[in-house]
């Protein structure tokens, strides 16, 4: 796993998002304009946590996100999300 220069502060996380699905199981491919946004991703960095919320993931971890959930950041032209580790809904 590379090392990304970013440091989240507090109990925020960095994921790194899968790549949306790029064909049905039919086999249709589906066009950019019609992805939908994925809901799994990877962690890649996270704060020290606060003196009320222990960090419970770690870079590595697979985890599942709202929908609308974080912002979208770009750093070194891949696309991440940046969110609160209560935005997440589960490690998988």
């Amino acid at each position: 796993m590379e090392k990304i220069k970013i440091q989240p502060l507090g109990d925020r996380v960095v994921i790194e998002p899968e790549p949306a699905e790029e064909k049905t199981a039919s086999g249709i491919i589906i066009p950019d304009t019609a992805k939908e946004r994925p809901l799994v991703g990877k962690v890649v960095a996270v704060g020290k946590g606060t003196g009320d919320e222990k960090m419970e993931v770690k870079p590595g971890d697979k985890v599942l996100y709202g929908k609308y959930s974080g912002t979208e950041i770009t750093l070194d032209g891949k696309d991440y999300l940046i969110m609160r580790q209560s935005d997440l809904l589960a490690v998988l």
